[in-house]
């Protein structure tokens, strides 16, 4: 079946100039594409293979080899008979279940011990060479194998070395990679490795919208008419790549265009010097692309909008981005000697396929009548309301009145109302067991919007007992990495054999197999696998008391400051995390578990405080939150990190919801958040009830981390005493 045209692909402008770019120079390090579903990002980057120049390879080389130019390292070289086949560029998938071996390769352990022979086995680094990897949703893959693909991606060179034997082979490609930020974000270090980042989103023009409609449909009716309606903007296209490819060793990058590449990264104050590297390659690029032969600040502007939004220094749950006035003020003037359009590609005011150098396509279309595809049919119309999100101002309830508009402007916990809650939850005398309806007279219950409190480094909380879950850093649990603490059958081909183990499982069978000489006699059944011990991510599932008792003496906002904080903890460590307040007459899902921590961080910044504390209700919806998850996610053990005072002024008492988590076997801290001179204690009954860690608010912090910042202040106080 055909693909979906790449020229058919109307706006998404920055996405599709992006992965021409890479096209024109791999050397770029890659594209990634941040969006929210439904925009076409994955029918993009299958369309493109269509339009780059095909390749010629090595007859019989499994690692596509140029005839030109052969690696001299090549597992299946050396090459003997250099003419090969041309076919055409090829796009390799990698999936998010992919494990290390399907994607360096791997060694038949199991053949070489029975056989005697060393066999490789290509992974799809090898598949990818010369040509585009692909890797949907890349932020859900697991770090390690992130960080072996960047690598490869970075020296062009796939290194494997297992049990005493190295394979080494070529392994330059053009590396794309897609993500939807509500599912979670990459790690810095990580982001920082892909060279360009781009924005996806959907158009809000609805002539654009119903053109993404009209070609969508179109093509689905008639897949092989529609292609062919463009198959002369995509020749075009073709060609331009390939002149820009061979242009592309001949742009001049000057000076002064180093120096002005240098100001504008240091005026975004980003971090080490690949930012500078890669707006480098992608001006050389873009001027190959447009037709010049010298770099221009043009080249510049549009490079540096491509690769620094993801670079900048930012908090940790603001999203990538760029201030363009700022960009244009480090830039500065424009030199002399610079072309006086920087926008004219060629001769005749064009980029070399007859489009311009922001990405329109060879067809004419500018950005006002081109949207996305639409993509594959689950790829249609972008839904903002799937689970885990609302709309895009993230209110929560009763910040809002019944059609939409915004309520009225917060206060802050200082000028909230007095409540019977509020007033009478900090006194001895308070009944935990107030009626449900106020005394007649009483101030009318209003909910108030409280400011974060400062963050700090939060303790490990982790859960008790060894998992089998994904690749963290929270947990202890049986993972792919990690130090070994024993052997175990394998499960399939052997791959990370337990050589001591294997040797003490065949020596018993050796007079029996009839071994006469030195040597051992191997079978398969002997084959042990090693059993190694890491840490995973968790499901951390935050239910948080908002009722009027929190709001009172400022305390919500040390709450938020900490909720935050262990929110940062839960990035750090690539759990998932999910949102439930409860307040007023029930509980509330603010946030679905979700692998996206920034959207959880924002529904708490706009969570409001007030009203009465249904505490039973907040554990009976936790619960009911957990079992759904362990149907969809097994393997993944959650922490339910309980935040309250222990008070219940609604409803009934708490005693039966938590005993039913403790039966549930589900790992609970109570973080208690009570203050005052004279204190309850409910908080530590609840724990004792769930059976779970009883935390202070006061107690959250790293002390470890605290201790070494002291440590290090009294050694430098030491040193000015003695130096004095």
């Amino acid at each position: 079946m055909p693909q979906f045209p790449f020229s058919a692909i109307v706006a998404m402008d920055d996405m599709r100039l992006a992965l021409i770019l890479n096209a024109v120079s791999p050397a770029i390090g890659g594209v990634l594409v941040r969006g929210e579903k439904g925009t076409a990002k994955s029918t993009a980057v299958r369309a493109l293979t269509a339009v780059l120049p095909p390749v010629e390879v090595v007859a019989g080389c499994r690692f596509s080899c140029d005839p030109d130019a052969p690696d001299p390292q090549c597992p299946d070289g050396p090459h003997a008979h250099l003419e090969g086949p041309q076919r055409p560029a090829r796009l390799v998938e990698l999936p998010v279940g992919a494990t290390e071996d399907r994607l360096t390769g791997s060694l038949d352990v199991g053949k070489a011990l029975t056989e005697g022979v060393t066999a490789f086995q290509p992974g799809l680094l090898a598949a990818a060479h010369r040509g585009v990897l692909y890797v949907d949703e890349v932020n859900l893959l697991h770090d390690h194998l992130v960080d072996l693909l960047l690598d490869a991606a970075a020296l062009g060179t796939n290194y494997v070395e297992r049990d005493g034997v190295s394979v080494r082979h070529a392994a330059r490609f053009l590396l794309v990679g897609t993500m939807n930020p509500e599912e979670g974000e990459l790690r810095p270090q990580l982001l920082d490795r892909f060279g360009l980042t781009v924005e996806a989103t959907a158009p809000r023009e609805p002539a654009t919208r119903a053109e993404v409609v009209r070609r969508r449909l179109g093509f689905d009716a008639a897949p092989a008419e529609f292609a062919a309606r463009f198959d002369g903007e995509e020749a075009e296209l073709a060609d331009a790549i390939a002149a820009a490819r061979k242009r592309l060793p001949t742009v001049a990058l000057g000076d002064g265009a180093l120096d002005r590449i240098g100001a504008v990264c240091a005026a975004f104050d980003v971090d080490g010097l690949r930012a500078d590297i890669v707006i480098a390659r992608t001006a050389v690029a873009h001027a190959a692309w447009s037709g010049r032969d010298t770099v221009t600040r043009e080249d510049i502007r549009v490079a540096a909008r491509l690769a620094l939004p993801h670079r900048r220094r930012r908090n940790p749950f603001d999203a990538p981005g760029l201030d363009e006035d700022q960009l244009d003020e480090a830039l500065g003037e424009e030199e002399p000697d610079d072309p006086e359009d920087p926008d004219d590609g060629g001769p005749d005011g064009s980029g070399p396929d007859g489009s311009g150098p922001d990405g329109s396509g060879p067809d004419g279309s500018g950005p006002d009548d081109r949207a996305p595809d639409g993509g594959a049919p689950d790829d249609a119309a972008p839904d903002n309301q799937g689970p885990g999100r609302q709309d895009q101002g993230d209110s929560a309830p009763g910040d809002s009145t019944p059609d939409g508009t915004p309520g009225p402007p917060p206060t802050s916990a200082d000028e909230t109302p007095a409540t019977n809650d509020a007033r009478d939850a900090d006194s001895p005398a308070s009944d935990s067991r107030a009626p449900d309806t106020p005394s007649p007279g009483a101030a009318t219950v209003r909910e108030t919007l409280v400011a974060s409190g400062a963050t700090f480094r939060a303790r490990r909380l982790e859960v008790r007992g060894k998992g089998h879950g994904a690749t963290g850093r929270r947990s202890r649990a049986y993972t792919e990495g990690g130090r070994t603490v024993g052997a175990t059958l394998p499960r399939g081909q052997a791959r990370d054999l337990h050589l001591t183990a294997t040797v003490m499982a065949a020596a018993p069978h050796q007079a029996r197999r009839g071994r006469t000489g030195p040597g051992l006699l191997l079978n398969v059944t002997d084959l042990r696998e090693r059993r190694r011990e890491g840490r995973e991510s968790n499901l951390v599932l935050f239910l948080v008391d908002a009722s009027g008792s929190m709001a009172a003496r400022r305390r919500m906002e040390a709450v938020k400051g900490a909720v935050l904080s262990l929110l940062l903890d839960a990035y750090q460590r690539r759990d998932k995390v999910g949102l439930i307040c409860f307040r007023g007459e029930g509980a509330q899902v603010l946030l679905p578990p979700t692998s996206s921590v920034d959207a959880a961080a924002r529904r708490l910044e706009t969570m409001p405080a007030g009203g009465r504390t249904p505490l039973a209700a907040g554990l009976t919806e936790a619960r009911a939150t957990l079992t759904r998850e362990r149907l969809r996610d097994p393997r993944r053990r959650p922490l339910l990190v309980i935040v309250t005072d222990g008070r219940h002024t609604k409803g009934s008492a708490p005693r039966q919801p938590a005993a039913w988590l403790r039966h549930d076997g589900i790992e609970c801290v109570v973080v208690d958040c009570e203050s005052g001179p004279v204190r309850l204690g409910l908080a530590a009954q609840l724990s004792l009830a769930l059976g779970a860690q009883y935390l202070d608010l006061n107690d959250l912090g790293d002390l470890s981390a605290q201790a070494l910042a002291d440590e290090v202040r009294r050694s430098r106080a030491n040193t000015a005493r003695k130096v004095a």
